[in-house]
């Protein structure tokens, strides 16, 4: 099926353009959202008639975009979830998750401006494209964490933290602190030899 185009749609071509797409992305996506007319001779009439007034709104809200995108750009967004030790998580993070998030952080997105193009199961640190206009598009970065204050860790870190990490750490300070105490009993027995050395009487 023929349609105009009244916005740039990626992939596919700019505002004006005459493309031919399936009938299904027609019928289900371009025309009811607006994005696109039927490529009839009075549409096109109608279309060349209004692109000047549908160029200078696409400018404003682009120009809007924009400005959110300096908002959003380099933004980490926290999301908690439960997980296993492997740090699979017990369920999945969706598009509107992280909408929620990044809404949550100050700046408004909705969950169809979000690209997800795979599964997000782990625990650690996601790049997620959102798309605030067809022209304008940023990358931030998708924090899941089991809790805040893993999320901060990750964050420092820059990967996930998982419990076998965690179970490292624990069993390094352990190691460190049995061997400052062994070093601490050696030092008190050596001061103790020393004085023992020292209240022995002088032999004849």
């Amino acid at each position: 099926m023929e349609v105009i185009l009244l916005e740039r749609i990626e992939r596919l071509g700019q505002m004006g353009d005459v493309v031919n797409v399936k009938p299904g992305f027609a019928r289900n996506f371009l025309l009811p959202q607006g994005k696109a007319l039927r490529a009839s001779k009075n549409n096109l009439t109608h279309f060349e008639g209004q692109r000047a007034q549908l160029e200078a709104e696409n400018l404003e809200r682009k120009g809007e975009a924009e400005q959110v995108a300096t908002k959003l750009a380099g933004m980490v967004v926290p999301v908690i979830r439960a997980a296993g030790d492997s740090g699979q998580l017990y369920g999945s993070v969706t598009s509107r998750d992280i909408a929620d998030a990044v809404t949550a952080g100050g700046v408004t997105v909705s969950k169809r401006q979000v690209v997800l193009d795979r599964a997000l199961k782990m625990l650690g640190l996601e790049e997620i494209r959102v798309v605030l206009h067809p022209e304008v598009s940023v990358n931030i970065t998708v924090n899941i964490a089991r809790s805040a204050d893993e999320a901060e860790q990750q964050k420092l870190l820059g990967r996930a933290v998982g419990t076998e990490e965690a179970e490292e750490a624990e069993e390094e300070e352990e190691a460190q602190l049995t061997a400052e105490a062994a070093s601490e009993l050696l030092e008190e027995g050596l001061a103790e030899a020393a004085a023992d050395e020292e209240e022995k009487p002088a032999e004849a």
